[in-house]
């Protein structure tokens, strides 16, 4: 996670390439130029080696699941729900037969309460690509 430096501001946690475009299921020399076309992010080390920050990659997501539009919609359209917000789970707490599932979406929080059976399966982690499905006032999980 991210730091505090000594103004209090908080230091965003920075991913290696290799790591950022993992998880943007991306190739390395594509994330590379990325960073030389400016479509995404970077930040240099006192090194000279560029990380991508954390909310970088969360911006791109959604974008990056699959390679075209079409692709993109099978990955998230596998239900009737079109209201899908892509983003990563920040914190699961199972307790009893209920699990609360906190998943961070451009930098804003979305929680929901699921079963814990439904949680363990799908094998609900901190760091994970998950989508949350709004429909009225419910809000459901699916893994991605």
């Amino acid at each position: 996670m991210g730091s505090t430096d000594k103004s209090g501001q908080k230091n965003e946690e920075l991913l290696k390439l290799r790591d950022a475009a993992l998880q943007l299921g991306i190739s390395f020399p594509t994330i590379k130029q990325w960073i030389y076309k400016k479509r995404i992010h970077s930040v240099k080390t006192a090194g000279g080696h560029h990380r991508i920050p954390l909310s970088e990659v969360d911006r791109l997501l959604f974008r990056t699941r699959g390679r075209t539009e079409s692709e993109r919609k099978l990955l998230t359209r596998r239900v009737s729900g079109r209201n899908q917000l892509v983003g990563r789970i920040q914190a699961v707490r199972i307790s009893g037969l209920m699990a609360e599932v906190e998943i961070s979406i451009g930098g804003q929080q979305i929680t929901s309460i699921i079963t814990s059976r439904s949680a363990r399966e799908m094998q609900l982690k901190p760091g994970q690509t998950a989508a949350a499905l709004i429909k009225a006032t419910e809000v459901m999980i699916l893994r991605v």
